[in-house]
């Protein structure tokens, strides 16, 4: 039985739920202030991306109902974590380096940075602070890591190795990573969803706001298309939310009559935010009353991989 998403988590400027995403985003919107979402504790000494992803997580775990005043509502063990992120840390460890480059020795490496320095750092921390002991998984696999992190949920709930997921996309907007991406704007923010075994949502009266779909890897969004079953007039999906046009490959004659959204263009550079942040939209498509499969996808054309995710409404048949 495919899995489910049972809850969603945004931290994004001028956005309060999966709806927003559809429509008009304000360009006058303030930076997200995770000490005003969630309080000040917990928070000192972690870096930005890591702080973005506490309070995405928080919105996520509550809004699935997993989270209550006294913690979770669930047994710790049966939620795994899934974060996908390339560039959470990138400043933290570019100013390590920086300061045993000029110093010659890491006397002046503060021990409070020594933690951020790891590579898992954000899917760790959100483990810690609410107890969430299933498979723990770091994704840092370019601008498909989203969608890949969905994938490895669905693959870890099918076989059994977690009934539930928390996957959470997240980059911050800083010198280092503007740097690196050679982007004038990155998103700043996090997505998360959370997806979970039909059977242990129907057990505790959760609804589905999407069912999780067929995958697919290929080099160009059409080969996606194609093999997620769109390429036919009857099998169109209903809604398809684009990897953008930096990958130069032209989407103007793909599926030309179906609604489609462009997330990149609203926030920039997302990176491994994009995927997350479709599959929330896509549950914004659905409670807007929007119906048929939902398509997913992010990536760069080319050499390298585009990754093609279909989610379908809740009660539709794969």
């Amino acid at each position: 039985m495919n899995p489910v998403v049972t809850g969603v988590g945004l931290a994004l400027p001028g956005v309060g739920s999966a709806g927003d995403l559809l429509g008009a985003v304000s360009e006058d919107r303030a930076a997200v202030d995770p000490a005003a979402r969630i309080g000040k504790k917990g928070l000192r000494y972690k870096d930005r991306a890591t702080q973005l992803a506490l309070c995405c997580a928080d919105e996520a775990l509550r809004d699935a109902g997993l989270l209550g005043e006294d913690g979770l509502t669930v047994p710790g063990e049966t939620i795994a974590v899934l974060v996908a992120s390339n560039y959470g840390n990138a400043d933290t460890v570019c100013s390590v380096v920086e300061l045993i480059a000029a110093d010659g020795s890491t006397r002046g490496i503060s021990p409070m940075d020594t933690p951020n320095a790891s590579s898992n750092v954000i899917a760790s921390t959100l483990a810690i602070k609410h107890g969430l002991r299933g498979p723990n998984l770091m994704i840092c696999n370019g601008p498909t890591s989203g969608l890949d992190a969905v994938r490895w949920a669905d693959a870890l709930i099918t076989s059994g190795r977690a009934g539930r997921a928390l996957v959470l996309g997240v980059e911050p907007d800083n010198e280092v990573v503007r740097n690196l991406t050679g982007a004038d704007r990155v998103i700043d923010g996090a997505a998360a969803v959370l997806v979970e075994h039909p059977d242990l949502a129907r057990a505790r009266g959760a609804e589905p706001r999407a069912v999780v779909g067929l995958s697919v890897r290929s080099t160009s969004v059409q080969a996606c298309l194609d093999s997620l079953g769109g390429a036919g007039p009857d099998s169109a999906p209903g809604a398809w939310f684009t990897p953008g046009e930096s990958g130069g490959e032209a989407l103007g004659d793909l599926l030309p009559h179906v609604p489609r959204y462009d997330l990149c263009d609203v926030w920039g550079e997302p990176s491994s935010v994009l995927g997350v942040l479709q599959c929330v939209g896509a549950v914004g498509w659905y409670a807007g009353g929007g119906t048929g499969p939902v398509y997913a996808l992010a990536g760069r054309t080319g050499d390298d991989a585009t990754a093609g995710l279909a989610l379908l409404a809740p009660g539709a048949a794969r």
